[in-house]
């Protein structure tokens, strides 16, 4: 059963099509002051027929989506959003005794014990452990079902 164009917009519909006009308008087919009028008219749509207009002389979203290529891939990181904010902590601990030692040393003039290597040493230890074993994440040994 087809649904004449005849049949009332509804708000999602017309979202669709404004978004559509703006992906348009990023790709260099509309300009400015085109895209502003067209939402407009996109907006004040009763009927699907009206919307059909707005974008006729417009590539359809199938067309768009075969010029753009392949679908990017996704940036998801290796390592979990935990570890990753244990290693800025880890990082940012690290560069601070860093430069809490440089200060003593120069206060003093000449290299003081290097203290830091305790801080940074084992903590960054362990976390390298963790990342590379997967080990708090259950994925080491494997679970017995």
């Amino acid at each position: 059963m087809e649904i004449s164009t005849s049949t009332r917009a509804s708000d999602a519909e017309r979202e669709e099509v404004a978004r559509t006009l703006t992906r348009h308008m990023a790709d260099g087919r509309l300009d400015l002051a085109e895209y502003d009028q067209r939402v407009a008219q996109v907006y004040a749509a009763v009927t699907r027929g009206d919307l059909a207009r707005v974008q006729s002389d417009l590539p359809t979203v199938t067309m768009l989506s075969k010029e753009r290529g392949p679908a990017p891939r996704s940036t998801r990181s290796r390592f979990p959003i935990w570890q990753r904010i244990e290693g800025s902590a880890w990082l940012g601990v690290s560069v601070l005794v860093l430069v809490i030692w440089g200060a003593i040393s120069l206060g003093v003039g000449e290299f003081t014990y290097p203290w830091p290597v305790w801080v940074i040493g084992p903590w960054g230890a362990v976390l390298l452990f963790r990342a590379a074993t997967g080990f708090e994440s259950g994925h080491c040994f494997g679970k017995a079902g």
